[in-house]
């Protein structure tokens, strides 16, 4: 449920029909999580007919992999490499792997991102939308802020959503994004809220979860039989808590599935099943090698 949300959704029209005009646009999205930049970027995707969308997201386990977030929104454009200059292919590709050599000049792989994303967008507008950037490999977040800062006429709108500034991204445009106001929150609660509430004990939610959408919807499961939210410390810390919680009570395979589900970076099910039908078949209860740290979503 996307409510209110009207200066955000209107920047985010007019970057996209900039970007069907022909001209390019950069926004940076900036919020807490919880507060709605996913939800914004799902809008940016749903809005974006006639343009070419192309997405990635930070992974926190994949920081220290130079150009691993690079790597994966491209990977869907290679099929536009040859028509790249000769210096440009070649440290593309070494800097995914594509080909070997020395480590490539950052500044070429920048200019290469830059000339791929305008080959495409040659023969459709194209939409890049970029989520959880403060968790970006550094080499890809200069790279993308090296071209974000280089669109010019190209039909190319790029959308990034972090949770707390990134110099690589300083000097872009950028969009707060704070929480719901108060009538929106209190329309929220009540999506989730089923029977009669007390208004005390409504306004106190509303006052904890501070606009957050998330902590609206998690902060009332927090509390046996009562949805209140009486003496909590904050929304962040108690929302992780009652996951946990919620978590702790489920069989010991419902919780590897998620483990290995929270491990597979491209959010395939059939590899995700193939991954857990193999550890079952050999019997380890272990973790797969690859794992990532859960991340709170943005509603």
């Amino acid at each position: 449920m996307l409510l209110d949300r009207l200066p955000e959704r209107a920047a985010i029209t007019q970057l996209l029909d900039t970007a069907r005009a022909g001209h390019s646009g950069v926004l940076v999205m900036r919020g807490e999580p919880g507060v709605g930049k996913t939800a914004l970027l799902e809008y940016a995707v749903d809005s974006a007919a006639g343009l070419r969308v192309a997405r990635v997201a930070g992974v926190e386990s994949e920081m220290e992999l130079a150009f691993a977030a690079l790597q994966q929104l491209c990977a869907p454009m290679l099929d536009k490499l040859g028509s790249l200059p000769d210096p440009q292919r070649a440290a593309l590709g070494v800097a995914f792997g594509l080909s070997t050599g020395s480590a490539p000049d950052r500044f070429l792989v920048g200019l290469a991102a830059l000339g791929l994303l305008s080959e495409v967008a040659v023969q459709q507008p194209l939409l890049c939308v970029v989520d959880d950037a403060q968790w970006l490999d550094r080499a890809s977040a200069q790279a993308l802020a090296f071209v974000a800062r280089r669109l010019l006429a190209e039909p190319v709108a790029l959308v990034f959503a972090t949770r707390e500034p990134c110099e690589e991204f300083r000097g872009l445009p950028e969009l707060p994004v704070g929480g719901l106001g108060d009538g929106d929150a209190r329309e929220l609660l009540g999506s989730v809220i089923r029977g009669p509430l007390d208004e005390r004990v409504r306004d106190r939610i509303v006052a904890e979860a501070r606009g957050n959408p998330l902590a609206l919807l998690e902060l009332p499961r927090g509390v046996p039989g009562v949805p209140g939210v009486a003496g909590a410390s904050g929304s962040p810390g108690r929302i992780e808590e009652n996951f946990r919680r919620r978590l702790a009570v489920l069989p010991a395979a419902t919780r590897r599935l998620m483990l290995v589900a929270a491990a597979e970076p491209t959010g395939e099910p059939a590899l995700v099943w193939r991954r857990w039908c193999g550890g079952r078949q050999s019997g380890s209860a272990s973790a797969p090698r690859s794992s990532r740290r859960r991340r709170t979503p943005d509603f």
